[in-house]
């Protein structure tokens, strides 16, 4: 594995671990003193087995189909790890610790051993080894969503369970919890609870809030006709329907939903059908059909429809981001999501994408964090990290052994 031109900027990390200390400290001398003489045993933010770092420690999960290889990359090291090959996978997800390869018989959980803990007013990154959970079942069409205390595995018939995230956290699976009924979408752990559609009959579906045993304790009032897409934001859970969106959202223990439309009637092949954001982030995208990309401000309440060449994959930072959008010249190219127009383009053209665009292999996808982004491309056996904040410059390529056709990055 070659590495070239190592540029990434750690100014900025140190200073916010500078910070994040101040206030964690700041936590911590509170609790101390003669009536909690343990507590400087015991650091705040303290995990076993894991070391606290002062900057994300960012990893990518790769898969090739082909062969069942896997690897991880870790990007603050630069080093690739051997992972256990992996027959039938044909698809990769994550939670932002667990990487998911999905294959015909089952599921594999991987533990990537980095991740984050978002505090509110300050956020712990940790690392540890990389280690193999086991197996779930549930092939194709099986969704997994995660918070910090539950995983919800929905398969394609619409039956949940629910593990215990710490099982998954000490590398075993556990026992997890049988959800009662069926549902229309993946099962979304958010706000201590379970957000689900549920459908009776041919009827739209509608949300229920479930508490973590499977016992409905909400229904705010809500209609979604064809779900398709999810995402979990800081404004709370998006649910992506024929005519728009339903923003889920807890306050003071009271769920609601609201509609986000699109104002216009869209051609369901140009709905947007799978979201693609930054973690936290509440901006979402996605493909609108084959030369546009929808960008959803979910604190705005607004769509926009932006018109590229023709789409392979998309995702963006954030407000004051560009749109990022792999075309099928190979090029990443860049957008402004407010007007609309391209502000950059990468050359050369990174990546060959023909079968890709024909469906004849995973597509690439673009992976973006705080402060970069990332591109697989698999034909070449290498993935470029792009500083999107510098006219898309490529600022690493990681040259690897085995084609990175499936892609997600950990640790964020």
């Amino acid at each position: 594995m070659l590495v070239r031109s190592r540029t990434r900027p750690l100014a900025p990390a140190l200073l916010s671990a500078a910070l994040l200390t101040a206030g964690c400290a700041g936590q911590q001398d509170a609790g101390s003193g003669p009536e909690n003489p343990s507590s400087s045993a015991t650091p705040h933010g303290y995990v076993e087995g894991a070391a606290e770092a002062a900057e994300q420690q960012s990893r990518l999960l790769l898969g090739d189909p082909g062969t069942g290889d896997t690897r991880v990359l870790d990007l603050i090291t630069g080093k690739v790890h051997d992972t256990a090959r992996r027959a039938g996978v044909t698809e990769l997800t994550t939670d932002g610790r667990f990487g998911y390869f999905h294959g015909a018989d089952g599921t594999h959980v991987l533990d990537s051993g980095a991740w984050m803990v978002d505090h509110g007013d300050h956020v712990h990154y940790y690392r540890a080894k990389i280690q193999e959970v086991g197996e779930l079942p549930g092939g194709p069409g099986t969704g997994i969503r995660s918070d910090a205390g539950a995983t919800a595995v929905t398969a394609a018939d619409g039956k949940a369970d629910v593990h215990s995230r710490a099982d998954l956290e000490k590398g075993t699976l556990g026992t997890p919890a049988r959800l009662p009924g069926t549902y229309a979408g993946p099962v979304v752990p958010y706000a201590e609870h379970l957000i689900a559609l549920t459908r009776d009959g041919d009827a739209p579906a509608k949300v229920a809030v479930l508490d973590r045993s499977g016992k409905r304790v909400a229904a705010p009032e809500s209609e979604c006709e064809d779900p398709r897409g999810d995402a979990v934001t800081r404004r709370g859970v998006v649910l992506g329907c024929a005519d728009g969106a339903l923003l889920v959202r807890e306050d003071d223990g009271t769920f609601t939903a609201e509609k986000i439309a699109y104002g216009e009637d869209v051609p369901k092949k140009e709905r947007a059908a799978q979201f693609r954001h930054r973690p936290d982030s509440s901006t979402l995208t996605a493909a609108a059909g084959g030369n546009a990309v929808w960008v959803l401000d979910v604190t705005k309440r607004a769509w926009t429809r932006v018109d590229t060449g023709p789409v392979v994959a998309a995702n963006t930072a954030g407000e004051g981001s560009p749109l990022l959008v792999l075309e099928t010249d190979g090029a990443l190219h860049g957008y402004d999501m407010s007007t609309g127009k391209e502000t950059a383009v990468t050359e050369p053209l990174l990546t060959d994408v023909p079968e890709a665009a024909t469906g004849e292999a995973p597509a690439p996808v673009i992976e973006v964090d705080r402060s970069r982004a990332y591109l697989n491309d698999p034909a070449g056996r290498r993935v470029y990290e792009i500083d999107y904040n510098d006219a898309l410059r490529v600022a690493r390529t990681f040259d690897l052994d085995l084609r990175p056709s499936l892609m997600v990055e950990t640790g964020r």
